[in-house]
């Protein structure tokens, strides 16, 4: 294994892939560069002496300008380097590369999922409880508690009872409203459960019947509702009456084989660090790739103030003009919600991301925007939207991990891939499976970890990854369960952003 990276001809700095020590001597393109300070692993080291206001370049782009002189051979960090990123942008001057939607050209992978009766295909059984506003949470969370107790913790042909508690459904206004109906109308219609409870209470801004008309056509076997203020007496013996009803109705349904190009698969990262960008991230671009280019399947990316600083390298990948536009309006409106908060465009990393060698948002991006591969971009989804396009699509959401991830959820997607280089228990209320950036992480947390994708840095390459990788997301989706599942961690967080009465 290197002791270090140069991710790109064109870089002036190296990643260090493992701690690396004052006087340490690395010969990189031919030249001896003698470390004049100690550097941690996933941390950037200067290849040439850096002026004040020079650009460092990482990935072949900037990443933002030296604070002040950094000399050849020295480590830097958040405190060395600053952002270049301001405002929006018109990005007139964008030139399209011309990549064509993707069309199946490999041997089809199958999988073993739940075929519902819209065409959707569902990845687990399961049966949920959603409330339609959060004055019922403790309601929903007693008759999934009382359903468990009569049926036991395993029931035949069901992957889990879970109920779903938020804090909205009232007391919100325009848009904060209409993303909470968004959010929990695609729910309703998600594949992986083959039963639905949905509760009310009766009185409140999210009401049960508008909600109902909202959601559409539904499965009404597979989808019922229930108003707390309407039933006479005891709500939590009703409702379990209701959910056992949908319990018996979902054992009906049975797993058949069914082709990759049914699989929707989101696309996140969190608590990134310096190997996200060169191990986790690159591998699910190259699964996304494989998914939409030969597969005929989809993927997600979200996270938009993420993007920034790499927002262009998306845009040259859109399949059309149109998409061009609505990708530039993606990445405008949320510089738009920053600005008007009065928040700087360019703050983003946090302080787990800064430890682990990420020092500005461009750097960030550039390792971020690295799980989409390199396909065409053939949609541009709504906070809120459900699917239309398969192959690459962008979703407007923010970096936060849970709004981010249950976004992706809403959106269709049957599992998240979630790549981390701190690591975190987290799930939304789709399997989220967690990758590793690097395998001390691995190492020291595998009730979390499912992946671990540091071993492209030791002795592993990409093809060969990605095939156990591939394999291990098709077991998946045929019903093998990550570290999540079995701890059993199954959350949804819905964006907010405006009042709340």
């Amino acid at each position: 294994m290197k002791d270090f990276l140069k991710i790109n001809p064109a870089d002036n700095v190296m990643v260090a892939i493992s701690d690396m020590a004052k006087g340490t001597v690395v010969n990189v393109d031919g030249e001896n560069i003698t470390l004049v300070t100690d550097a941690k692993a996933g941390h950037k080291i200067a290849l040439k002496d850096i002026a004040e206001g020079e650009n460092v370049i990482k990935y072949g782009f900037p990443i933002g300008h030296a604070r002040h002189a950094v000399k050849k051979g020295a480590y830097l960090d958040h405190d060395d380097i600053k952002t270049n990123l301001a405002g929006q942008l018109d990005y007139s001057d964008i030139k399209l590369k011309g990549l064509k939607p993707c069309q199946p050209s490999g041997k089809q992978l199958t999988w073993m999922g739940y075929e519902r009766k819209d065409g959707q295909v569902g990845i687990r059984n399961e049966v949920w409880v959603i409330p339609t506003v959060g004055c019922v949470n403790g309601v929903i969370k007693q008759i999934v508690e009382r359903v468990k107790a009569d049926l036991g913790s395993n029931i035949e042909g069901i992957d889990g009872i879970f109920d779903f508690p938020h804090n909205y459904g009232c007391s919100q206004l325009s848009e904060d409203h209409e993303n909470t109906k968004k959010i929990l109308r695609d729910m309703v219609h998600h594949p992986n459960a083959g039963g639905i409870l949905v509760v009310g209470l009766g009185c409140e801004n999210n009401q049960p019947k508008v909600f109902a008309e909202f959601c559409g056509d539904y499965d009404k076997d597979r989808v019922k509702f229930m108003v707390s203020q309407e039933v006479e007496g005891d709500e939590v013996e009703y409702g379990v009456k209701l959910l056992k009803e949908l319990v018996t109705n979902a054992q009906k349904c049975k797993r058949t084989e069914q082709p990759a190009s049914k699989l929707r698969i989101g696309l996140k990262c969190g608590g990134s660090d310096g190997f996200s960008g060169i191990t986790a991230n690159p591998l699910l671009g190259a699964f996304s790739d494989f998914l939409c280019e030969t597969q005929g399947g989809t993927t997600i990316l979200t996270e938009v103030p993420e993007m920034f600083g790499a927002e262009t390298i998306l845009m040259e990948r859109c399949a059309n003009e149109e998409l061009l536009g609505q990708t530039i309006s993606l990445i405008n409106n949320f510089k738009e919600y920053f600005l008007s908060h009065g928040e700087p465009v360019g703050e983003n990393p946090s302080p787990g991301n800064k430890a682990g060698g990420i020092s500005t948002l461009e750097e960030k991006a550039l390792g971020c925007t690295q799980k989409s591969g390199k396909s065409a971009v053939c949609g541009v989804m709504e906070y809120g939207e459900r699917l239309k396009n398969n192959g690459l699509n962008l979703l407007s959401a923010p970096g936060n991990d849970l709004v981010a991830a249950t976004a992706l959820a809403a959106a269709g997607c049957q599992m998240v891939l979630f790549t981390t280089g701190r690591g975190t228990p987290f799930a939304t209320f789709v399997p989220t499976m967690k990758i590793s950036t690097n395998s001390g992480l691995a190492q020291r947390k595998p009730r979390w970890i499912d992946f671990n994708a540091g071993v492209l840095v030791e002795d592993k390459e990409m093809d060969e990854v990605l095939k156990e990788f591939t394999d291990l997301i098709i077991r998946t989706a045929s019903g093998e369960y990550v570290n999540a599942e079995k701890s059993d961690i199954h959350e949804i967080s819905i964006f907010k952003n405006g009042v709340t009465l």
